[in-house]
């Protein structure tokens, strides 16, 4: 009986540590990515957009995985997937 008494005095401890892991990491991070995946969803052409890499361009075209961004008055145009673009920059 002693064994038990030990056992469960042991998960007593263990199970408060668990839920506050969940509660510190694993819900704040599913957020995060919910509000990304959000974002990634809500962009459309002209949309001003920076990259993983910092560069910033305009969506000129658009497809399932993949993002063209016009990137100077020149006219350059890059191809990205989508998971490359960091965050929508907001309108002035």
């Amino acid at each position: 009986m002693e064994n038990m008494s030990a056992i469960l005095y042991q998960l007593a401890l263990f199970v408060p540590i668990i839920v506050i892991f969940y509660f510190l990491l694993v819900l704040p991070e599913k957020k995060r990515k919910k509000k990304y995946q959000g974002m990634l969803q809500e962009l459309k052409v002209n949309d001003e957009v920076v990259t993983r890499g910092g560069i910033i361009g305009k969506i000129t075209h658009m497809d399932e995985n993949t993002i063209t961004l016009e990137t100077s008055p020149a006219k350059t145009r890059i191809k990205f997937e989508k998971s490359g673009i960091a965050y929508k920059m907001k309108a002035e």
